[in-house]
């Protein structure tokens, strides 16, 4: 955006610690002047912008992650897929769109090595999927079914959250290395979701006053990709094979509110079970492995993703808070294209 001759740049301030899904107290859409391209670094004019649930805990104050929480007064930051508009790196050209972690505002200026900018492949199509099966999301369901979980064929793999972004690719990566799978979701239409169109086995609906004796109906279950935590993974870990596997991706329940610990941990004892997290940073080193191997399956229609998209920067909010309320089905993404090209 240019007024007057200066290239105004429009982002989301981190002003202070949101409470609960409290966002729109804590921070605020500002403007001012872009600047100059640093030196090293590339601007991108961001095209969309990726809502993820982990950044949830870099609002938060906690400092035990895996990461530093954000300071506050600066940008909000997230995934961002863009055009180059300017470039100070001999290694990216004006002109190239990528995928880098970048502001959640209409440009991005960044170090493309130190925010692990990707280069897109033109020959796809819909830019959306490098968030979906070609981003983070389908990085993360592979590693974690294939690396953490070490789901084999024949085994039943539940994945809770299973109609989130990662949650749907989880259950098609299972499926396609030969896995029984169970989705949970909230409500009778996420969970016909699951089975109709995913293609999972079964879904349990934990919204549901049966959800025990849903789990018990479609287990006992080998590996658990968890999302969620709390109450959840308890029911789980007493529904677990002796020498079954949780590979945790995520903890929902955790993140803005009182932690919990599973008091059914006795049965990671008694049940011989391995239980291991994992974070996308830990395997960004094999990005570009994981892509191609996902690449393929989407080339062959055999991995999917349905997007819930929001249009605006001003209504980031909105977007972001359906991630912790349960409003989407599949991958959330603002779109700035159309307000950047009036």
């Amino acid at each position: 955006m240019r007024i007057m001759g200066v290239m105004k740049n429009r982002f989301w301030r981190i002003d202070a610690r949101p409470q609960g899904n409290g966002f729109a107290d804590a921070l605020s859409l500002q403007e001012a002047p872009l600047g100059e391209t640093p030196d090293g670094h590339i601007t991108i004019r961001n095209s969309m912008i990726s809502m993820d649930a982990g950044t949830r805990m870099w609002l938060s104050d906690r400092t035990d992650g895996y990461q530093p929480p954000l300071d506050l007064g600066i940008p909000m930051s997230g995934l961002v897929v863009g055009e180059i508009t300017e470039s100070k790196h001999p290694g990216f050209a004006v002109g190239e769109w990528v995928r880098a972690f970048g502001a959640w505002g209409d440009y991005s200026q960044v170090d493309p090595i130190m925010t692990g900018a990707v280069k897109l492949d033109p020959s796809v199509a819909d830019k959306r999927a490098w968030f979906g099966p070609l981003g983070m999301n389908g990085w993360t369901a592979l590693w974690g079914i294939e690396e953490t979980g070490a789901a084999k064929a024949g085994e039943t793999v539940l994945v809770s959250a299973a109609a989130g972004a990662t949650g749907i690719l989880a259950i098609q990566v299972a499926k396609l290395l030969g896995c029984r799978t169970v989705g949970i979701a909230g409500g009778a239409e996420k969970c016909r979701f699951l089975t109709q169109e995913v293609g999972a086995d079964a879904a349990v609906d934990y919204k549901a006053g049966d959800f025990a004796a849903q789990l018990d109906a479609a287990g006992p279950f080998d590996v658990y990709f968890d999302n969620v935590g709390g109450e959840i993974l308890d029911h789980v870990l007493t529904r677990m094979n002796h020498y079954g596997r949780v590979a945790v991706c995520g903890l929902v329940s955790d993140y803005h509110g009182e932690r919990t610990a599973p008091r059914e941990f006795d049965q990671v004892l008694m049940r011989r079970l391995r239980i291991e997290g994992f974070f996308s940073p830990d395997f960004m080193d094999q990005g570009e492995r994981l892509t191609a191997r996902l690449k393929s399956w989407v080339d062959a229609g055999q991995l999917t993703m349905p997007y819930d998209v929001t249009h605006g920067l001003e209504n980031t909010l909105t977007a972001y808070e359906k991630l912790f309320t349960g409003g989407n089905i599949g991958k959330v993404i603002v779109d700035l294209e159309a307000e950047l090209e009036a």
